[in-house]
């Protein structure tokens, strides 16, 4: 049985919410975790953390912006350097944008970091996880949800924007995301795409304070615990399923037959996202 031995699990927003909560009962479970984070206090705090747990030789804390392409690269190869097996990768890094920005690379911030970060992450770490024996990524986003739209001729939404529109764009993305991985048999990997549903968990400090309380309010009596929303994540390193791509939605399986799943979206837009990196690619 794969989880008969230890693993090695990399973590993207891997410092908060639901990333931090999985980095913990990974590395209870005898894992070594290798959690990216942009805030230097998390990482710093979730060391100290590992440390009390006993777990300080096996966690590792890489600090990144993951919404820059050069940044995703980086930690991409001294992971490998590092680790040539990755059994596990699990994306969660995300954060809200209430306005429209571009990051370094001249990409829409959202657009960057919630899909664009997570598609290179797999593309490369690929080596090291064919090299376990059951590898799977986790991409946790809204799989199941049919609102917003891959918007083909603005991906960048010059355009047009709002936060919510963002969200929803990067959220359709990654379900195409997972479909394409497993329609290209791109890894050895099995892919699930896990939408956990309301959960008391993730940064909610860009968002202006009327709107950050609502949600707050909201999450007392809405939310559930960030235990319960990473249970699954946590089986899924020991035991992934049997199928290429998995799509669950609160715990119950998703249509592979939805619009947001569609097969030629998919190969559509990884054509496109391998046209931007090429253009983003440094000599």
């Amino acid at each position: 049985m794969s989880g008969d031995r230890t693993k090695t699990v990399v973590i993207s927003g891997g410092t908060d919410g639901m990333g931090r909560a999985t980095a913990l009962a990974r590395l209870a479970r005898g894992d070594t975790v290798i959690a990216i984070g942009s805030g230097e206090a998390k990482g710093r705090a979730l060391v100290e953390e590992a440390a009390r747990l006993g777990a300080d030789d096996r966690f590792h804390f890489l600090r990144a912006d993951l919404s820059v392409v050069g940044e995703v690269r980086r930690v991409g190869r001294e992971i490998t350097d590092r680790h040539p097996v990755v059994d596990a990768l699990v994306l969660c890094a995300n954060r809200h944008s209430p306005k429209r920005r571009e990051t370094v690379d001249g990409l829409e911030f959202t657009f960057a970091l919630y899909y664009l970060s997570r598609y290179l992450l797999g593309d490369l770490l690929r080596p090291a996880m064919d090299a376990a024996p059951a590898p799977v990524i986790v991409n946790v986003a809204g799989v199941g949800n049919t609102a917003g739209s891959v918007h083909w001729d603005d991906l960048q939404l010059r355009g047009k924007y709002s936060g919510i529109q963002a969200q929803l764009q990067a959220g359709r993305a990654n379900d195409l995301l997972g479909v394409a991985f497993a329609e290209r048999a791109a890894g050895k990997a099995r892919y699930v795409l896990y939408h956990p549903g309301f959960t008391r968990s993730g940064d909610l400090s860009p968002l202006n304070p009327l709107v950050r309380g609502l949600i707050k309010l909201l999450a007392l009596f809405k939310a559930r615990p960030v235990e319960a929303s990473i249970r699954p994540i946590v089986e899924w390193v020991d035991e992934p399923p049997s199928a290429p791509l998995t799509a669950i939605d609160r715990g119950r399986p998703v249509d592979r037959s939805l619009s947001t799943l569609d097969t030629n979206d998919a190969e559509r837009l990884a054509a496109l996202t391998e046209d931007l990196l090429r253009t983003l690619r440094r000599p």
